[in-house]
């Protein structure tokens, strides 16, 4: 018998993925109550206590029947990152399988899910007095001057982030000038980190991209009827907090905290953050439909749920 032949399957982990607004949430519960699985969220906003309205994080009726690990245990002001998503997320889910449950992981922050099952490259530390210099230099300049700049130094990293997302574009120069070489060439050398499940992965989504804008629409609105804006006025009145903070540079947080702060009108607040949203939930799908291995799901079609728990069932078979 050949030394392949001894190796052990290894152990299901579900991936319940999708854009923003597709209701993942809702389908997660509902495959809790018939599967023995149990919730790790993959959302890099869940982690922080006190953001709950703009987050859409499930509230104590649904926590109580389906509990979602890696949500509340951060402060805003603190910082998390892909890396040590990786650790915690392996760490709760080597502790589902060992209660005999099955790890369902569930969210939208995609390049969480991707540092989980491909690990992560070595890249330089973050350098504040470098940060420092190029949000100074973007405040002067502009966010699409500094992506046109990416742009001359790593094509292929300018082309995956979107000229309107600071974060990414400043981390990707940060790193050129911190190695001298770019952030594409790091990530090519980067030596792959074993995953110790098998990927079971699901999209959820409405194939009709209209109706997705119509879900994020009416949920941003939402939010707004529950109280988003007093929400953001609680976090801004901790004093601790800053608009470059990860925390509130999430969607719907930094148009609200603009509209606090006198740069934008209520109404104007509003469409910045619905369009914010659908740009969130393109990259989202891109992300996705990189990845052949997802098998993808309507939510709204009536047998969506019974598809869903079969196409598991066959897949922990």
């Amino acid at each position: 018998m050949t030394a392949q032949a001894h190796k052990q399957p290894l152990p299901p982990a579900v991936f319940l993925m999708g854009p923003t607004a597709s209701g993942k949430t809702d389908l997660a519960v509902e495959l809790v109550r018939r599967l023995p699985l149990e919730i790790v969220s993959v959302d890099s906003a869940l982690v922080y206590r006190g953001m709950d309205i703009g987050t859409a994080k499930p509230g104590p009726e649904v926590l109580a029947e389906a509990p979602h690990r890696l949500i509340d245990f951060l402060y805003p002001s603190e910082t998390y990152s892909a890396a040590r998503f990786r650790d915690d997320a392996l760490r709760e889910m080597d502790d589902i399988r060992a209660a005999g449950r099955v790890p369902l992981l569930v969210g939208g922050t995609m390049l969480y899910f991707r540092a989980l099952e491909h690990g992560l490259s070595e890249l330089p530390a973050a350098d504040e007095e470098l940060r420092a210099r190029l949000e100074q230099e973007a405040a002067e300049r502009g966010w699409e001057a500094m992506h046109a700049r990416l742009a001359e130094i790593d094509p292929e990293a300018a082309a995956r982030i979107h000229r309107n997302d600071p974060q990414r574009i400043q981390r990707a120069l940060e790193v050129y000038e911190l190695a001298g070489r770019s952030l594409t060439e790091l990530c090519a050398e980067a030596v792959p980190e074993p995953f110790p499940y098998r990927a079971v992965k699901l999209a959820v989504a409405p194939p009709d991209r209209t109706e997705l804008h119509r879900r994020i629409a009416l949920r941003f609105r939402t939010m707004l009827e529950r109280g988003f804006v007093a929400e953001v006025e609680a976090l801004r009145a901790r004093g601790d907090l800053n608009p470059d903070l990860p925390s509130m540079r999430a969607v719907g947080y930094r148009q609200v905290w603009n509209f606090l702060d006198g740069q934008c009108s209520y109404d104007e607040m509003v469409e910045r953050g619905i369009i914010a949203t659908r740009q969130l939930a393109k990259r989202q799908f891109t992300w996705l439909r990189s990845d052949e291995a997802v098998r993808w799901f309507d939510p709204a079609l009536p047998k969506t749920l019974d598809q869903v728990i079969e196409y598991i069932k066959e897949a922990l078979d």
